[in-house]
């Protein structure tokens, strides 16, 4: 393999780019960037044609902020419009075995035209793979996932992923559907947050009816429906004013209150969420303070990028957290996506696991 191939929202390639190549520097991975604006994807061309593999094993995925899916591959190129199933066939032959095939698009409106023929030519395509053993039917998750990304109905890059650090959804986009009772579309951005940082077997029991939460700058409500709607009891701070549909669940008590200035009475709150217009550096110091102080057990915030330095300004808020939370030896988890329902923001998941008491004592 000699390449990487990253899926990133239109718009954030630079982004995308900057971000791999510096976790390829840290694991000495020599290669190159190619991309172009507004397509929706980005191509990390190693010097060394085992290096894309062993770039996707070493780094997880997880760590990735701009990237909805990765896989590593080659350019398929020119393919006779004839039998293009046998142009790819060929390429996987040299690849691992697979347990899944995903036959995908950028998403750009160019791409989505070419959703239907990904469908249409997903049968022949697995048929042949499974008839040249590149695709085991029915195989165990193990193995890796095939992908196929069409450029157009000619060209395509083809490769794999690992399924323990890859995206699990067709394109890497979660597919949710707008709630009626949601005071506003924001309530999509934590609806993915809480299916993207929290894994299904964990949901149970850390997301549950019963819990406490707090929704910072709530106003008018579309974070706090997606806490109400999993049972829990919130209060919702913010000047403005909340949805009466969410008042009248008897869940919501509403502060009118500065959410920089909003401290609980007591430290039971589950889940704190934030999705505050304000500068990243400073919402950033105020969920460090939520946590050294030991006040909750799990954060969601979001970061307001500005339009240039997007990355830099991402990174230096995440080593921030981790330069002062391990300052005070807390014990955390932390993990940050750029969300497809985020526009210039990107979604901060921090999970606090201990706190030394002399902190907050």
């Amino acid at each position: 393999m000699s390449c990487i191939v990253i899926y990133c929202r239109p718009g954030f390639e630079n982004d995308a780019a900057a971000e791999i190549t510096h976790h390829a520097a840290e694991h000495n991975v020599g290669g190159y960037v190619k991309t172009k604006p507004n397509t929706g994807f980005v191509i990390f061309q190693c010097f060394s044609a085992d290096d894309s593999a062993l770039l996707i094993k070493k780094v997880r995925f997880a760590q990735l902020v701009f990237a909805r899916q990765w896989f590593c591959g080659v350019a398929v190129e020119n393919m006779p419009i004839e039998d293009r199933v046998s142009a790819i066939a060929q390429a996987f032959a040299q690849m691992p075995k697979g347990s899944e095939l995903r036959a995908e698009t950028p998403d750009t409106n160019e791409g989505k035209e070419l959703l239907k023929f990904c469908k249409k030519i997903s049968v022949p395509l697995r048929n042949k793979l499974i008839k040249q053993h590149s695709l085991v039917k029915d195989g165990p998750k193990k193995l890796p996932t095939l992908h196929v990304l069409f450029l157009d109905n000619a060209n395509a890059y083809v490769g794999y992923s690992f399924n323990d650090n890859n995206s699990d959804f067709f394109m890497g986009i979660p597919r949710l559907k707008f709630p009626n009772a949601a005071p506003s579309r924001s309530t999509l951005k934590l609806d993915e947050a809480f299916i993207v940082f929290v894994p299904d077997d964990e949901k149970e029991k850390r997301i549950c009816a019963g819990m406490r939460g707090v929704d910072l700058g709530a106003c008018p409500g579309g974070w706090t429906y997606q806490l109400v709607r999993r049972g829990m009891f919130v209060q919702a701070i913010d000047n403005g004013p909340m949805a009466e549909s969410l008042m009248e669940t008897g869940q919501v008590k509403h502060y009118t209150v500065d959410g920089f200035k909003f401290r609980p009475d007591k430290r039971n709150i589950d889940w704190l969420v934030c999705d505050m217009i304000e500068k990243p550096d400073k919402v950033t110091q105020l969920m460090i303070d939520w946590a050294v102080n030991d006040f909750v057990k799990e954060i969601i915030f979001n970061l307001k990028l500005p339009m240039k330095k997007r990355f830099d300004t991402v990174y230096e808020c995440i080593q921030l957290i981790h330069s002062e939370l391990k300052k005070y030896n807390v014990d955390f988890q932390l993990q940050a996506k750029h969300l497809y329902h985020d526009r210039e923001e990107v979604t901060v998941h921090l999970r606090i696991l201990k706190v030394p008491q002399k902190l907050y004592s």
